[in-house]
């Protein structure tokens, strides 16, 4: 069944396996190297995203950082780009879009980030880190609005309360994983996002 055959009727809690398998079926991470590290913003992602992209910066896995997100006072890509350096990254191997407010934004602002910085021809992988549940959607935005030649490792920053085996035991996981698939249903629907398989 592809998401976009769903209905939000028949989104409960009492699908638990079924939500599981929607936002966090076949989330690994490949190991591959890429040309850039793309960190999707929010106003935690301090907390979680940011340490996980270093990790894989300071591993070898790629030598820039792309911060993507402005829905603050303060853009979230510029605190973003202050913590990475806190904790090691070299100044010259961070790349700001400080323009968007949504997930889709980061993916069309991002987009021209990378085609004046790389030349979106001259990239080959996108190693793609966000929150576990917020992972699917930016993979599947990133598929719809950007050159088809490129492929992605999934690399999910793994938070406290919303993560496979757990997010059913707080409200926070809960709602946030109601409104995830919610979202993905919708995006399907409308033809905002690919579809998928579930």
């Amino acid at each position: 069944m592809k998401i976009s055959d769903m209905s939000l009727d028949r989104i409960s809690l009492d699908n638990k396996d079924l939500l599981t398998r929607i936002l966090f079926s076949g989330i690994e991470d490949d190991g591959e190297n890429g040309d850039v590290i793309f960190v999707f913003g929010s106003v935690s992602a301090n907390k979680y995203r940011v340490p996980h992209a270093v990790e894989l910066y300071k591993s070898g896995r790629s030598a820039k950082i792309l911060m993507s997100g402005g829905a603050l006072e303060v853009p979230e890509a510029i605190s973003m780009k202050n913590r990475a350096i806190e904790l090691g990254v070299l100044e010259q191997d961070i790349i700001v879009e400080t323009l968007s407010k949504n997930t889709i934004d980061n993916v069309l602002k991002s987009r021209e980030v990378l085609d004046e910085y790389f030349g979106l021809n001259h990239i080959k992988r996108i190693l793609i880190v966000t929150t576990f549940y917020h992972i699917r959607r930016c993979y599947l935005t990133l598929k719809t609005y950007l050159p088809e030649h490129i492929e992605y490792s999934l690399c999910p920053a793994q938070d406290k309360s919303t993560r496979p085996t757990n997010w059913w035991e707080s409200q926070q996981g809960t709602q946030r994983v109601m409104k995830e698939v919610e979202g993905l249903i919708y995006y399907t629907k409308n033809g905002k996002i690919q579809d998928f398989e579930v």
